[in-house]
């Protein structure tokens, strides 16, 4: 494309917005109130699948090695465990630390273990994580079939849900979202497509005196892709304002580790380039698809 027939397609990509009025204040307003759901839906999505993320990387197994086991069979297990492809990382826990750890997590009741200090019935642990958390199951059954392990523990009914769960979120999220995007590619492309019937008979005649498809389809290309990106930028302040503001109440109110929300900067920048992304798409898609009806003369 020429850069002169470029700019011929902006100028009048430009002068429709304007020429339209009433319309194109309807197409952005559609615009805007399917994308502040979007955005707003889009920014709930990802912060739980940071959570849920975070949830999953806390998932570990605890290796109770056998209480007969000598250093250097405990030292073997510990190098079997380590060459198991989906392992991340191993730790030691002797059994004075888990006591210690047991004592603390107790608060007031673990007081009482401090008696076994002198003849602690613990036993030693290994402390395993795997790369992927959903290998956990996987890593789990392999460590079982080991010398000197007594029992491996990782929760298994509740890590099995708490994945399974996590999944179902995912593509549920991920549905919902597209959803509302075609829900907003449908009601642009029915704005817009009410204003190209008004200029149905122009078309018409450029069609007639041997204007190109391509030619005529650029303006509204641009116009669509300009309506999309006006009504976006409601929604991105509305967005950033609201997610400045929870993130500065959560992080004093919530004291979970895993409730973490992703921060502010760069989050609801690139949440925001993603929303005006969303925006040029659903204008463009919906004026290719209104304007191509037309084009049939």
């Amino acid at each position: 494309m020429k850069l002169r027939t470029a700019k011929r397609h902006f100028r009048e990509g430009i002068k429709n917005i304007f020429r339209n009025g009433w319309m194109t204040v309807a197409s952005v307003g559609a615009v805007t109130t399917t994308l502040i759901l979007v955005g707003a839906f889009l920014a709930l999505m990802l912060n739980l699948n940071q959570m849920a993320d975070n949830i999953e990387d806390d998932v570990e197994i605890k290796v109770l090695i056998d209480l007969t086991a000598n250093e250097t069979q405990i030292k073997s297990l510990g190098e079997q465990i380590k060459k198991i492809d989906e392992v991340d990382t191993v730790s030691f826990s002797s059994k004075e630390e888990e006591l210690e750890n047991l004592i603390e997590s107790m608060g007031e009741e673990g007081k009482s273990w401090k008696l076994f200090k002198q003849d602690n019935p613990l036993n030693h642990a290994y402390i395993v994580k795997a790369t992927d958390p959903l290998d956990t199951v996987d890593i789990a059954d392999k460590i079982k079939d080991f010398d000197a392990v007594q029992e491996v523990s990782y929760g298994k009914d509740v890590v099995q849900k708490l994945f399974q769960f996590n999944e179902y979120a995912r593509t549920i999220g991920l549905v919902l979202i597209v959803g509302l995007v075609f829900t907003a590619i449908f009601l642009i492309s029915n704005t817009i497509k009410i204003t190209i019937m008004a200029r149905s008979k122009e078309i018409g005649i450029m069609k007639l005196v041997g204007a190109t498809n391509g030619f005529i389809r650029w303006p509204f290309f641009i116009e669509g892709m300009l309506l999309g990106v006006l009504g976006a930028i409601i929604p991105i302040a509305i967005i950033i304002s609201g997610y400045y503001y929870l993130e500065n109440t959560l992080s004093k109110q919530i004291s979970f580790s895993f409730v973490e929300i992703l921060p502010f900067n760069p989050f609801a920048w690139q949440l925001s380039l993603i929303i005006l992304a969303i925006g040029a798409f659903i204008g463009m898609w919906g004026s290719i698809m209104s304007v191509r009806k037309f084009l049939k003369v």
